[in-house]
């Protein structure tokens, strides 16, 4: 359960506040912002422009006074993001000072906006947050859990599920963020050091984890799941809390939470068990987000990749690439998740790649042109066995890992690559392992029967050793696969490899178990584009010839 010591208590820190009058107010938030920051105003004394000041006031109605979730989420999804663009693209929103006082000093609405202005500032700011702004963010965070998690019932507080999902995702990110930053030593000042030694519960690995099993425990999430699946009603064993959806929706997304943050421990195993009570092939009631679910996928693709899983992997990243490529239209107003789905988008095709080449299996045909059009040249340099393109494809589509532990203060020096070293070296002994295996494949293909005299001769090594080879081709073509139970865990042992074989008295008897390609699919997918197209046509409007032009 939770437990409200694993939190430091708020501290104050120097740095945030202002020390002179305000002398000159031009009405355009940039420029304020702009003269507040080089001359180092107080908070209170910045007069707030009429547009932030009554976006901030609708955005306070909405959540506190006459709660409307369709408001809340129109002015989340629009507003903010509108006002962001316009007047604090690369600069922070207004300090909570300022604030304060329009939104009647409202507690719990100051907790929502700093966490916006904190995201803010680690997502535009070039800058970045200062040490003091990591730990005051991280204070707030305890704030917002606290009043939701150690209340006697549901808190009166309705937010839309994009917000609730970017909660729990910024929450990790600024974790993640935050271990990097203390690894990096070497240029850190005394000072730093010494508030980094004296605060090691801040952005502690377990404060975070205890978070999100807090709040998968207060949701119940898990018997919903389990209930959901089975064709049942999951308000039956969602208690008191777990009936309310901000307690159900931030169950489900620390669920995933907890997915990428024992994928970035890289403790695979606890990545994929927490969420056994997830049905993936079943269209899921909890998850409408879109980040949410090409995150899940992401990171349970990953997971397989690592855990030599390469056909459920392949089915993961195949699965979600085709999903994308179906609903990309839908992200391309919202600019800033757009950009982050494409990059989402280009590491699955790269760990796509990367998983085809060590277990070569038939996919999707619009997902395989596209492999084929931008990431053939790179498979190409992989099949050959060049290690240095897996490791530049690797080091691209993985993620940011970390390390659980603070690094030792008494040698400053950089730890932040230790944890992404360690799995690349993990990857990289997979990798030469396979690579042998490329050229038995190809000489086997060729072939219906082959001495084993012969093919050694080809390989240039003794019989022993190909007799060798051809058991560790038989190992890594075996792979457990998912047969269709509710934990990702589970599976069967099944061959995976396009051509199987037997050695008998000398003589190695092969057959091919390649599926012959199907073209059905293709055909009716084109005949689906050539409808649409003949549909678009036929709307299209031609206006009148225009004087001048006269016809034969």
């Amino acid at each position: 359960m939770y437990e409200e010591e694993e939190f430091v208590e708020r501290g104050s820190f120097g740095g945030f506040e202002y020390g002179h009058d305000y002398e000159s107010h031009t009405g355009d938030p940039r420029l304020d912002l702009e003269y507040e920051r080089e001359r180092g105003y107080s908070g209170s004394s910045y007069i707030l422009p009429e547009t932030i000041k009554s976006f901030l006031v609708e955005l306070y109605t909405a959540i506190r006074v006459e709660p409307d979730l369709y408001q809340i989420q129109s002015l989340y999804d629009n507003g903010f993001n509108k006002l962001t663009d316009r007047f604090f693209k690369n600069s922070p929103w207004p300090n909570a000072d300022v604030v304060a006082p329009i939104v009647d000093d409202d507690g719990i609405f100051m907790i929502l906006y700093k966490e916006l202005y904190f995201r803010h500032i680690y997502a535009r700011v070039q800058s970045g947050p200062s040490i003091e702004q990591m730990f005051e963010s991280y204070y707030n965070y305890c704030d917002l859990f606290n009043y939701i998690l150690n209340a006697d019932g549901p808190v009166e507080l309705q937010l839309p599920n994009q917000w609730l999902w970017n909660v729990i995702d910024e929450f990790i990110y600024q974790f993640q963020s935050f271990s990097q930053f203390r690894s990096k030593l070497s240029k850190k000042s005394d000072v730093e050091v010494q508030m980094l030694r004296e605060n090691p519960k801040i952005w502690n690995v377990h404060s975070v984890l205890n978070v999100l099993h807090s709040l998968v425990d207060k949701s119940n999430i898990n018997q919903q799941l389990e209930v959901y699946s089975s064709g049942g009603d999951p308000d039956s064993v969602a208690g008191e809390f777990g009936r309310q959806s901000l307690y159900k929706m931030l169950g489900y997304f620390s669920l995933i939470g907890l997915l990428r943050l024992h994928s970035l421990l890289g403790d695979y195993y606890q990545a994929l068990k927490v969420l056994e009570s997830i049905d993936f092939n079943k269209k899921n009631l909890y998850s409408r987000v879109p980040g949410c679910q090409i995150t899940t996928y992401y990171y349970v693709g990953f997971v397989y990749m690592m855990m030599r899983r390469y056909q459920d992997a392949i089915r993961t990243f195949s699965n979600i690439l085709l999903y994308i490529q179906r609903t990309k239209s839908m992200f391309q107003n919202k600019a800033q998740l757009y950009d982050q789905i494409n990059k989402q988008n280009d590491q699955m095709y790269t760990l796509l790649n990367i998983c085809l080449v060590l277990h070569p299996m038939r996919i999707d045909e619009s997902v395989h042109s596209q492999l084929q059009d931008k990431y053939q040249e790179k498979k190409l340099k992989m099949q050959k066995g060049d290690m240095s393109e897996f490791i530049n494809s690797f080091s691209f589509a993985c993620p940011k890992f970390l390390s659980p532990v603070p690094p030792n203060y008494d040698n400053p020096v950089n730890y932040h690559k230790e944890p992404y070293l360690l799995q690349q070296r993990v990857f990289t002994e997979e990798v030469e392992q396979h690579n042998l295996l490329g050229n038995i494949r190809s000489y086997l293909k060729l072939y219906t029967t082959l001495p084993l005299s012969k093919l050694a001769a080809f390989m240039d090594m003794s019989i022993d050793e190909l007799k060798t080879a051809l058991m560790g081709f038989k190992h890594k073509m075996k792979n457990v696969v998912w047969a269709g139970s509710s934990s990702g865990l589970d599976g069967e042992f099944q061959s995976g490899s396009e051509v199987d074989f037997y050695i008998d008295n000398g003589m190695i008897h092969i057959a091919d178990t390649q599926v012959a390609r199907r073209y059905g699919d293709f055909f009716v997918r084109q005949i689906h584009k050539f409808e649409e197209l003949n549909k678009n046509l036929k709307k299209l409007t031609i206006g009148p010839l225009k004087s001048g032009i006269h016809q034969a």
